[in-house]
């Protein structure tokens, strides 16, 4: 078995999540604790009890995200010998490459805790809330969502965001040309557009601003080199020099996140399972629509625990 860890991006957020975690295992309990404390917050609380409203800001979802991910691995590394040393590669999507950089021990817990609470603020920050959107385009490729872009009314920025799986990409920018796009996708053989319940326009130019906070952030946060071998978001390449990390963090705010490429360069390397660690299952869907052969597993609940060791 040639595994990869991938961990989970935004969207995957619900109340409750990561409680049985922390009630079933002290070393969950513990990195939830330590979150607390890097943020001066009871975040744990929060993600516990809610409510949805004040869990979906994106300053508290992105380190709640990446806090029950950690936990998830801990419980994994201590109850299951699983040494995430030995694995093939780790990969995040969007916030989730916060967390595999935590969980190869390029970051500190503490340290990714207040980056991703920065990080959250940044992309808030950056455009008022209303001005811009994000919409799924399902069953199109790239070059048809190019081409559905560059035909859509309107002032604004509208781009590619995330290249998910072959027919899924999410486009991101000014909330008008977004509109326009899905007002005439049936054009361009679009079966769905759909806009997102985001507060943001994520993984366009439009976040500017936030990565220049973000280059100011990292710039004063310790990375060593991974212990074993992170695929990029924004290039679907290996790194593992920390000032190459540094950048590659900065870029990939208003950068594409290459998923399909990402995963298929896991695949053609001969990593043939995929263990998705953290909250919900959208990355294992994605990882099948992009190679029907790997397998995939799902560690975010205790009873998953047992699962991981049977497979």
């Amino acid at each position: 078995m040639a595994r990869a860890y991938i961990f989970p991006g935004q969207g995957s957020q619900a109340v409750g999540m990561g409680a049985s975690l922390a009630d079933a295992f002290p070393i969950a309990r513990e990195v939830f604790e330590e979150v607390d404390e890097a943020l001066g917050q009871k975040l744990s609380k929060l993600m516990r009890e809610g409510p949805m409203e004040e869990l979906t800001l994106t300053a508290n979802t992105q380190p709640a995200l990446m806090a029950h991910s950690i936990a998830a691995m801990r419980v994994l590394e201590t109850e299951a010998d699983a040494d995430i040393s030995n694995a093939m590669f780790v990969a995040g999507h969007s916030l989730g490459e916060y967390s595999a950089l935590c969980a190869a021990k390029a970051i500190s817990l503490s340290d990714t805790a207040k980056l991703l609470r920065i990080r959250g603020e940044a992309m808030q920050a950056a455009v008022p809330v209303g001005e811009g959107a994000m919409a799924a385009l399902i069953g199109v490729d790239l070059e048809g969502a190019q081409k559905a872009i560059e035909a859509a009314a309107g002032e604004g920025v509208c781009e590619i965001a995330n290249d998910n799986a072959p027919g899924q990409v999410v486009i991101s920018g000014s909330k008008a040309r977004v509109e326009a796009v899905c007002a005439n996708a049936k054009e361009f053989g679009i079966k769905l557009a759909k806009l997102l319940p985001v507060s943001a326009p994520f993984h366009s130019s439009l976040m500017a601003p936030a990565a220049e906070r973000m280059a100011e952030a990292l710039a004063n946060t310790k990375i060593s080199a991974p212990v074993t071998t992170l695929v990029a978001n924004v290039t679907a390449k290996d790194v593992a020099n920390p000032a190459s990390i540094r950048d590659l963090l900065v870029k990939q705010v208003t950068g594409r996140v290459r998923w399909t490429e990402s995963v298929a360069r896991m695949s053609k390397e001969g990593c043939d399972t995929f263990i998705e660690v953290g909250a919900g299952k959208v990355l294992s869907g994605l990882v099948k629509r992009i190679d029907r052969e790997a397998t995939t597993l799902n560690v975010g609940e205790p009873g998953d625990i047992d699962a991981f060791v049977k497979a």
